[in-house]
């Protein structure tokens, strides 16, 4: 069993707004049987934190294209994307590239 997992996870450029506004949430994610990973926090902020118009944070069982994911100040993409393990304490950041005009 994976132990709960503590991480402050941060919206910005726009998505926070799909938040209530609020850019950083503090979150401890509960025991499961597998190591927490990405895939499964998106769906968990999907469930928990989302207020909004999903279909603008998500598309299909990853973040839409345009935002930009960073892991401990780091590119997801350097980290293994979706499949990254979570680890106490991480910061995740979600940051909205795209503006309207």
């Amino acid at each position: 069993m994976a132990a709960p997992v503590s991480l402050q996870v941060e919206f910005g450029g726009g998505a926070e707004l799909l938040f209530d506004g609020v850019k950083k949430h503090q979150v401890t994610l509960p025991c499961q049987p597998e190591p927490w990973d990405i895939r499964n926090l998106l769906q968990w902020i999907k469930q928990n934190l989302l207020k909004e118009r999903p279909e603008l944070f998500m598309q299909g069982e990853s973040v839409r294209p345009g935002i930009l994911v960073l892991i401990n100040d780091a590119d997801w993409e350097l980290m293994g994307e979706l499949d990254y393990k979570l680890q106490d304490q991480d910061n995740v950041l979600f940051i909205s590239t795209l503006h309207g005009g």
